[in-house]
């Protein structure tokens, strides 16, 4: 066991894209922060695809990132529908004024960008040190590492995903009985930067750009799942055909296939004194509507702008750490339960709700200025 040690800095637990983000932005305050990763420096990538709100852009461009993704697809039309029934919404960028609606590209490749400007910015990284225990008290937070060290900070973010072995239980969690099978497919038609959001009774299904070829994440109850991910190919592009329909024409091929069991589960940004929770370990959402990730994101960016105004001698304390919860709380809360509402009100075949399904699609359509106002939440979140 070694002695404490008293970094002075804000401390960060987890690289990932939200933790890198948190500390560039820091940085841009004048804040020094110390990031600490579990995995290796060479850890194997992620395979996973992102799908970034215009919002999104807005704070990598900020933190000159965005000019360094080169793997990224534009959306810039979203068709909104649901099968065997009336009603469709379409939103395009130009009549949003915006150059597009959100960007899909590899969570590598966004992770590698924020690596390479972690090492620009000369930002303090420790990869392979696991947090063993966070511990907080009036005065400091104290991280116990797994190497036997123990450092001190005025706040720890803990920005790990919600993976860390005492990740709290949520205060709220709702099990959707769906798994999301996903992998990038072909089509027979090009996508022309338009994407698609199709809900069925067995949950919803979405084609996003992605290069030359659709990302396609295919959600349904959780044993139907594993079968569908587990068909031979043709069978597979057949299936996904009679499920989304022609309007891309035939599916002609399919990436390798993964499957991720889906959930809302909320435990929110308070932790103890001196500890703050963002990202997924704060909330997981349902990927309908793309919102989880971008909420993310903006945690990060609200909490820098806020240690940026915060007095040093109040880094961290109970009133600093209650003004970011409230701060937080529209925007967290509208983004669960905008997409609460959208799963559970349109997986299921109920004849009434499918008709007033159709109809409030056929509402947003008709109605440009609810439309609009949809797209920014969408887009920008409870300050859209």
């Amino acid at each position: 066991m070694t002695a404490a040690q008293d970094t002075g800095d804000l401390l960060v637990v987890g690289a990932g894209p939200v933790g890198a983000v948190l500390a560039l932005a820091l940085a841009q305050q004048g804040v020094a922060a110390r990031v600490l990763e579990a995995q290796s420096a060479d850890a194997r990538g992620d395979t996973r695809t992102l799908a970034l709100a215009h919002g999104s852009r807005l704070i990598l461009e900020r933190l000159g990132v965005w000019t360094r993704l080169a793997d990224v697809t534009p959306i810039t039309r979203i068709h909104i529908s649901q099968r065997g029934a009336l009603g469709v919404t379409r939103l395009a960028a130009d009549e949003l004024g915006v150059p597009a609606l959100g960007y899909v590209l590899p969570y590598a490749e966004l992770t590698a960008a924020l690596k390479h400007a972690l090492g620009d910015a000369g930002i303090a990284v420790e990869y392979g040190v696991a947090v063993d225990r966070v511990e907080s008290s009036a005065d400091a937070a104290r991280l116990h590492t797994a190497d036997g060290r123990t450092l001190v900070a005025p706040l720890a973010a803990v920005a790990d995903g919600g993976r860390g072995d005492e990740a709290p239980q949520p205060k709220f969690e709702r099990n959707y009985d769906q798994t999301a099978v996903v992998c990038d497919v072909q089509t027979e038609l090009p996508h022309a930067n338009r994407a698609f959001e199709r809900f069925t009774p067995e949950g919803p299904a979405a084609l996003l750009p992605k290069g030359d070829r659709y990302a396609l994440v295919w959600t349904a109850s959780h044993a139907d799942a594993q079968r569908i991910a587990a068909l031979p190919e043709g069978e597979f592009l057949a299936a996904l055909y009679r499920h989304f329909g022609g309007r891309m024409g035939l599916f002609l091929g399919a990436s390798p296939r993964k499957t991720f069991p889906l959930r809302l589960a909320w435990t929110g940004s308070e932790a103890a004194d001196r500890v703050v929770r963002i990202g997924n370990a704060a909330q997981t959402l349902h990927p309908v509507a793309g919102q989880g990730f971008n909420i993310g994101l903006r945690d990060a960016w609200e909490l820098a702008s806020l240690v940026g105004d915060t007095p040093r001698e109040a880094l961290g304390s109970a009133a600093m750490l209650a003004a970011y919860a409230r701060g937080r709380r529209t925007d967290v809360l509208g983004g669960l339960g905008f997409t609460d509402f959208l799963v559970r009100t349109f997986s299921n075949d109920f004849a009434p709700l499918r008709h007033a399904r159709g109809l409030g699609l056929l509402a947003l359509e008709a109605v440009p200025p609810l439309k609009a106002f949809v797209a920014r939440r969408m887009m920008f979140g409870a300050r859209g």
